[in-house]
């Protein structure tokens, strides 16, 4: 077990934690998340059947991961709102984000941020179709849904995405390549 998961480890780990990155936009979170990813191929991989690829199997559980992890932060968020005092506290930080000094360059900032305006859904498909390069097929098996399903989302997703890549340029006065919508 020790050399499969190894393995698994070297041949995946980047394209996990790139997945978790683009959909936690934090270093420190995605290299948790990462972490309890495999901590849980660990506790299951004995029950890995291969009806899917192990990257597929890797997605899955990542986008499980971070699907308790967006729950868990919405609870902490909240209570956190709830016990601060606002007229009392000031909270302020000018330093950069890392996040804002590894885009500083103006397209992928753009694209990157027109992320932003899609569902986690359409998020998931859009990382998982174009940063990862998963069929659509493979895309479908990650995620649980239909092909269908699939393809009506990155639809969905590339139309708002182009939508805000349009306005962007516009407010530039600038304008910009067809986005294929496929």
């Amino acid at each position: 077990m020790d050399s499969v998961f190894q393995e698994i480890y070297e041949k995946y780990h980047h394209h996990v934690f790139q997945f978790l990155f683009y959909l936690v936009k934090n270093r420190e979170t995605a290299e948790d998340l990462v972490q309890e990813v495999y901590i849980r191929v660990l506790k299951s991989y004995h029950r890995f059947e291969g009806k899917s690829s192990e990257k597929t199997w890797l997605f899955s559980i990542a986008r499980n991961v971070a699907i308790d992890h967006f729950r868990k932060q919405k609870s902490w968020k909240q209570r956190l709102l709830e016990s601060f005092d606002w007229n009392r506290q000031d909270v302020r930080d000018t330093s950069p984000l890392p996040e804002e000094i590894a885009l500083k360059n103006e397209h992928i900032r753009v694209i990157y941020k027109s992320l932003d305006h899609c569902t986690i859904d359409q998020r998931s498909v859009i990382i998982l179709r174009y940063i990862e390069s998963l069929s659509i097929t493979e895309t479908a098996q990650v995620l649980g849904w239909t092909e269908s399903k699939v393809k009506t989302t990155q639809h969905r997703a590339l139309k708002a995405i182009k939508k805000i890549l349009e306005e962007e340029a516009g407010k530039e006065g600038r304008t910009i390549e067809k986005i294929p919508m496929e």
